[in-house]
């Protein structure tokens, strides 16, 4: 492949668009060195770690709107260990996984321990969506907000199931980026190196009171529960500021910047608006040329933080992707697994829409020197 030099003009301010972890930025690692410096190396069960926590914890649940009752829960591990933890301490009997991609496949795995009954796994192919479907006996409706590796969006919208029963969203790469309604589900779970532009080492999630009382209920019965990955742990150690393990302490500082960042700007529909603006940059110009156009097909279901732009044969998107990589914009390979010739962008809340505006343009001078 030639060596391709993009032109300084077209080039962004800032190269980072991978999907996680994203970029952080330069403020919040002004916070971690400046008021973060006296936290960090100091003991998390004290005063000053803390009340950090706690002003997280507060954050959060002014960025999502949380009703009355529901409580932000913070645990070590991310998501994957989320996963175990619902598969131990929140699903009762049975769950319904919905499983369009990488993510949510892997939650239903998860979900199909010895102890639980089979999951009813509703399956989609990559780039669409799998839709829930009230089912007898099954207590947990669970999907991804957004599939990470596929950049489709399924609505987060309450299943009207069995009496008690409980939606749960993975928001991994959703929350912080996409406006909607926190009533609409029991819990709402997270990592936070996506658009909380942080690193990783911790879940987070808003549990309603629905979804306590059956993390409560599960721990009073005899069902073996690992203490790490003890729903029942989280709660208690949360309403205390803490977790049942040392935490990472400069992901904390990193996402209290960046909370205290987007809510002071509008919250949850200010940044919702701003990554709508960026993706929407990306998917108008691969519906405009004759050699890209947006993977997911149905508008509807396109993501607003994660775009997926598939390629035509005649121009090799890896060749792309490294001709970008070489001048500084980075992380634009898509997923792995999906083996696709395909460029994957984040369009996450920290990242600048005009970036992404001479993220095109360096994508467009780059296709014109391979052609």
């Amino acid at each position: 492949m030639p060596q391709i030099t993009i032109p300084a003009s077209l080039l962004p301010a800032d190269g980072r668009f991978g999907c996680g972890p994203s970029k952080v930025r330069r403020e919040q690692l002004d916070y971690l060195a400046g008021a973060g410096a006296s936290i960090l190396g100091t003991s998390h069960r004290q005063a000053p770690v803390k009340d950090m926590v706690g002003r997280v914890r507060s954050g959060l649940s002014e960025l999502f709107r949380a009703p009355e009752g529901y409580e932000v829960v913070l645990g070590n591990g991310g998501s994957t260990a989320f996963w175990d933890a619902a598969s131990f301490g929140l699903i009762e009997r049975r769950s319904q996984n919905l499983s369009f991609g990488e993510f949510g496949s892997k939650f239903a795995t998860a979900a199909g321990a010895p102890w639980l009954e089979a999951p009813d796994v509703r399956k989609a192919e990559a780039g669409s969506i799998a839709s829930a479907e009230a089912v007898e006996g099954v207590d947990v409706y669970a999907w991804p907000h957004n599939e990470t590796s596929t950049g489709a969006a399924a609505p987060v919208k309450r299943v009207a199931g069995d009496a008690g029963a409980l939606t749960v969203i993975d928001a991994t790469s959703a929350a912080g980026g996409i406006d909607f309604e926190l009533s609409e589900t029991d819990v709402y779970y997270f990592a936070p190196q996506k658009n909380f532009a942080s690193d990783g080492g911790l879940w987070f999630a808003l549990f309603s009171p629905a979804a306590i009382e059956r993390v409560e209920r599960l721990a009073a019965s005899d069902r073996y529960i690992p203490e790490f990955l003890s729903l029942k742990n989280a709660v208690d150690n949360s309403r205390l500021n803490q977790t049942l393990n040392t935490p990472a302490l400069s992901t904390l500082l990193l996402l209290e910047n960046q909370v205290d960042w987007i809510n002071g700007n509008g919250g949850l529909s200010w940044a919702g608006a701003r990554t709508s603006e960026s993706s929407g940059v990306l998917y108008d110009w691969a519906e405009s040329v004759d050699y890209a156009t947006p993977f997911v097909t149905d508008a509807a279901h396109r993501s607003p933080v994660v775009v997926t732009i598939d390629f035509d044969d005649s121009i090799d998107a890896a060749a792309v992707a490294k001709a970008l990589r070489a001048n500084g914009i980075v992380d634009t390979e898509p997923y792995r697994k999906l083996g696709r010739n395909q460029l994957r962008v984040a369009t996450f809340t920290a990242i600048e829409p005009d970036d992404v505006r001479a993220l095109v343009a360096s994508i467009e001078y780059v296709v014109g020197q391979l052609r």
